[in-house]
């Protein structure tokens, strides 16, 4: 069985001159192959910053996340990376699309990371589940905000990863639409763990497959506790290695300012300025 482990985990910021700031203290709790949890709780309460550490955004300071009887500890910094790039799909609020593309490239990106040849299949399933099958083509400056959290969710979920991370993503939308992406995400749960970080606890309870509470880096309660019998660490297998090749990374930036005439102009006058 697969699963997540949060054991004791701590988080300090740190800034120069500033006092510290814990953001979690001795976090513990375990999560299933699949369903959805909500994780609840007030800003600053320490939700965010639990995301990002599963999502390997963000380090931490003690205690442990073992993944599928892996420790976390132990991953290297490409560990780290094809942990992002394979295992765990994010959501954001702001959907963080590239709007100048279309609906097909945005989702395609994905999959493009993952150094997959021909994985339009891939694409294609990935907007019929969140029913955009006929957006491929269009542009995602021409989408709804409803829409666009779609394209974010297939963005997500398209390489098939194993956690689907989160955070508000209905917090910039309508109720109406809100509750239809909660929808989309309670589908999604049927094969995936889903955790969703949010400050709404009637969403939470009607949608959540379990909910925690955190209060100043604390869990305050948990609607079903899991118990899982401790594993030894085990070693990562090696897979290849993903990322965009340096050739395509410098197109698509190139063409991101092509279609964006006045940043390219900016961008050549203050290129000019510097070398003058």
């Amino acid at each position: 069985m697969k699963y997540v482990s949060i054991r004791e985990l701590n988080k300090t910021y740190r800034a120069k001159g500033c006092a510290d700031v814990p953001a979690l203290k001795g976090v513990s709790f375990t999560l299933p192959e699949k369903g959805m949890v909500f994780i609840l709780g007030k800003s600053g309460c320490g939700k965010s910053t639990l995301l990002n550490v599963l999502g390997g955004l963000d380090n931490f300071d003690g205690g442990d996340v073992i993944i599928d009887g892996r420790s976390m500890k132990d991953f290297s910094a490409k560990d780290t990376d094809r942990h992002r790039n394979e295992k765990v799909g994010f959501v954001f609020q702001e959907n963080n699309l590239l709007d100048e593309y279309t609906v097909w490239r945005n989702v395609g990106f994905a999959v493009e990371l993952q150094s997959v040849k021909g994985g339009g299949d891939q694409v294609a399933a990935a907007l019929k589940s969140v029913d955009l099958e006929g957006f491929a083509d269009r542009k995602c400056n021409r989408l709804s905000g409803g829409q666009k959290q779609r394209v974010a969710i297939a963005r997500a979920i398209v390489k098939k990863p194993e956690i689907l991370l989160c955070d508000e993503p209905t917090g910039a939308l309508d109720s109406d639409t809100g509750e239809e992406i909660f929808n989309l995400l309670k589908n999604i749960s049927n094969d995936t763990l889903v955790i969703v970080v949010s400050h709404d606890r009637e969403s939470a309870e009607k949608y959540g497959d379990r909910v925690i509470e955190l209060k100043d880096g604390q869990v305050i309660s948990d609607s079903a506790p899991i118990e899982v019998a401790p594993v030894e660490s085990k070693p990562e297998v090696q897979k290849k290695s993903c990322g965009l090749p340096a050739k395509r990374a410098f197109s698509i930036g190139a063409s991101f300012l092509i279609e964006r005439p006045v940043r390219l102009a900016l961008c050549i006058i203050i290129c000019l300025l510097t070398f003058t």
